[in-house]
C-alpha cells in the first residue's frame, strides 16, 4: 500500500490519478504527486518504474490517458514542450537535448532566438549572456564553441544553465549531477538552494541518495508506475528506509576487502604514452583479475585515454602492450576483434548504442562474428542464447528482446550497453561511468558483475566521478589530472582516508601515508 498525503495550501503544482500507457507498458497508474513553493521534492523509484514518463507528462512530451494536474489552482494540460515553458517550467532531462553543432551560446538561449524573427542576432550579447551562466556553474569554455566538442559533463553542465537561463518557477531535474564530480555537484547544489530560497519549486530525480537526502526536503517513490509514498517529508527516512520504499527490501552492502591483483604480466600496459590529444608519458598496467580505477575531475583526460587506447584517437609516442606484446590498435574493431578490448562508453546514445536496433541485436553485436563461425550462419536463436543470461540478471525492463533500445529508459539503455561487453567476454574492459542513471538495486548488480568479471581473470580499466563506486571496486586507483597522472595508490577501502588522499593528488600534492 502507497502512502499517500493530502495537497497543503503552498503546493504550486498538484497531479491526481495519473495513467500513462505505452504498448505492452503501464508506464503510470493512479501517480500523485504535489509540489510545493520553495522546496526541493525528491522523486525516487528503480529504472522503469514511470519517473521519466512523469516528468514527460508535465512538460508536454506525453498526454495523459487519464488523471489531471492543476498549476497554481488551475487545469494544466500542456500542449507540448513550449507550452510547459511559457507556463514557468524548466526541466534537466536526463538524455541530453541540446543540438550538438550549435554553438553552447545557442543552446543555452535556444528558447529565445526565434522571438524576433526578422532581428538578427546579437552574438556579442548572446555570448556575453551565456558566460554569465557558465562562470555560475564554473564551466570554463568559450560561449561560442560547438557544443559536439564538449564532454559529456560539460554538456550536462550546458544543459542545466540552458534550464536556470528560463527563469523557471518550477524546475525539474531528471539526474543532473549523473555525469558531475563532486566539486560541480557542490557548485550546482548551492545554485539549487539558492532557487529554493527564492521560492522555486524543483523537483529532483536522483539514484544518488547521499545527494537526495543533502539536498531535498520532501519525497515521492514510484514502484512499478505506481505511488510507494506520495509527497511526504523526508525528515525521519534514512536510507535503509528509502530503499524499501523504492526496491521492497533493504539495500545490500557488498563487504569487499583490500586486495592485491598486481602481479604476473600486465594483461594491459601503457609506457611512456603521448597522444594526439595532449597526453604526456604515460605509465599504467592492469593485470589479469585486476581493477584499476582513473579517478579525476572533468578535463582529466581519462576517457580520452580510453578511447585512444582503443585506436580512436592517435598514440604519437610510448607504447600500448596487450599481455606483452605491442599492440597495433587502429579502431575499435581491432580492439574488439584482435585484441578482445571491450569498451562501455559513457555516453551511451552516441557511441554505446544503435538506438533504432532491438535489444537482442545490441547485446549480441559483439559476438556476431564469433557465433557466425566459418560457416558465416547466425541465427537470434543463437544470438539468444548467449546474450540472454546477461540481460536477466541486469534485469533489463522491456517488453521484449526485439524492443528498439531507442525505446527503452535512459537506466535500461545503460543496463543494455554494459550486457553487451559482459556476454562478449572480453579480456580486457574498459568500463566508463557504468553506473550513470542505473538504480540502487541494478547497480548492486553491475557491482557485484565487475567483481565477478574480476574474479574470473578479466582486468578492468574503471572511470568513474562516483568516488564511493571507485572506492569499492577499485584495487588500484591512479589519479589525473590535466592529461597526466599525478600519482597512485592502493585501495585500503576506507572510504574517508582514500578520498582525502585522492583529492590530494589532484591537487598537485603528495598523499600522506594510508594507515
Amino acid at each position: 500500500m502507497s502512502i499517500q498525503n493530502s495537497p497543503s495550501e503552498t503546493d504550486v503544482f498538484i497531479a491526481e490519478g495519473m495513467i500513462k500507457t505505452f504498448p505492452g507498458v503501464t508506464a503510470l497508474e493512479d501517480v500523485r504527486l504535489s509540489l510545493s513553493k520553495g522546496s526541493i521534492h525528491a522523486l525516487l523509484g528503480e529504472n522503469g518504474a514511470g519517473k521519466s514518463t512523469l516528468i514527460k507528462a508535465i512538460t508536454g512530451v506525453h498526454r495523459l490517458d487519464s488523471g489531471r494536474m492543476m498549476l497554481n489552482g488551475q487545469l494544466f494540460e500542456p500542449s507540448d514542450t513550449r507550452d510547459a515553458i511559457s507556463r514557468g517550467i524548466g526541466v534537466v532531462h536526463q538524455e541530453r537535448n541540446l543540438i550538438p553543432r550549435f554553438s553552447i551560446g545557442e543552446n543555452i538561449f535556444l528558447e529565445s532566438l526565434n522571438a524576433h524573427p526578422l532581428r538578427r542576432i546579437d552574438y556579442n550579447k548572446l555570448f556575453r549572456d551565456a558566460r554569465v551562466w557558465l562562470e555560475m556553474l564554473g564551466v570554463d569554455a568559450d560561449p561560442a564553441m560547438p557544443v559536439h566538442r564538449l564532454s559529456v559533463a560539460k554538456t550536462q553542465l550546458v544543459e542545466i544553465a540552458k534550464a536556470l537561463s528560463l527563469n523557471s518557477r518550477i524546475l525539474l531535474l531528471d539526474e543532473p549531477t549523473a555525469a558531475l564530480t563532486p566539486h560541480e555537484t557542490d557548485t550546482l547544489f548551492k545554485i539549487l538552494r539558492q532557487l529554493r530560497d527564492d521560492g522555486v519549486s524543483l523537483m529532483f530525480v536522483s539514484h544518488k541518495l547521499e545527494e537526495v537526502q543533502e539536498i531535498c526536503d520532501r519525497v515521492t517513490v514510484l514502484r512499478d508506475g505506481k505511488n510507494a509514498c506520495e509527497s511526504q517529508p523526508l525528515k525521519g527516512l534514512d536510507r535503509q528506509a528509502i530503499v524499501r520504499l523504492m526496491i521492497g527490501r533493504n539495500e545490500q552492502i557488498p563487504d569487499w576487502s583490500a586486495r592485491d591483483r598486481s602481479t604476473g604480466t600486465a594483461v594491459l600496459q601503457l609506457t611512456n604514452v603521448s597522444t594526439s590529444l595532449g597526453h604526456k608519458e604515460i605509465d599504467l598496467s592492469v593485470h589479469k583479475g585486476e581493477i584499476v580505477g582513473l579517478y579525476g575531475l572533468v578535463g582529466a583526460g581519462r576517457s580520452e585515454l580510453a578511447k585512444s587506447i582503443l585506436g580512436k584517437f592517435q598514440v604519437t609516442g610510448g607504447e600500448v602492450l596487450v599481455n606483452g606484446s605491442r599492440a597495433q590498435i587502429h579502431s575499435v574493431a581491432d580492439a574488439v576483434r584482435q585484441y578482445r578490448i571491450g569498451y562501455v562508453s559513457e555516453d551511451r546514445k552516441s557511441e554505446g548504442l544503435v538506438l533504432m536496433h532491438s535489444v537482442l541485436e545490441n547485446v549480441g553485436m559483439p559476438i556476431w562474428r564469433r557465433l557466425a563461425g566459418l560457416a558465416h550462419f547466425l541465427t537470434n536463436g543463437k544470438i539468444r542464447k548467449h546474450t540472454e543470461p546477461y540481460i536477466r540478471k541486469l534485469e533489463v525492463r522491456t517488453p521484449s528482446l526485439d524492443q528498439h533500445v531507442g525505446n527503452l529508459s535512459g537506466g535500461n539503455q545503460q543496463k543494455v550497453s554494459v550486457a553487451k561487453w559482459l556476454a562478449a567476454q572480453v579480456q580486457i574492459l574498459i568500463i566508463d561511468e557504468p553506473s550513470v542513471g542505473i538504480d540502487i538495486k541494478t547497480k548492486a548488480y553491475l557491482h557485484e558483475l565487475i567483481r565477478e568479471l574480476s574474479d574470473n581473470g578479466t582486468a578492468l580499466l574503471l572511470i568513474t566521478s562516483d568516488m564511493p563506486e571507485m572506492i569499492t571496486l577499485a584495487d588500484h586507483i591512479v589519479v589525473m589530472n590535466d592529461y597526466q597522472i599525478m600519482g597512485e595508490i592502493d585501495n585500503t577501502r576506507d572510504y574517508d582516508t582514500m578520498s582525502e588522499r585522492i583529492m590530494t593528488l589532484i591537487q598537485g600534492e603528495e598523499p600522506a601515508a594510508a594507515e
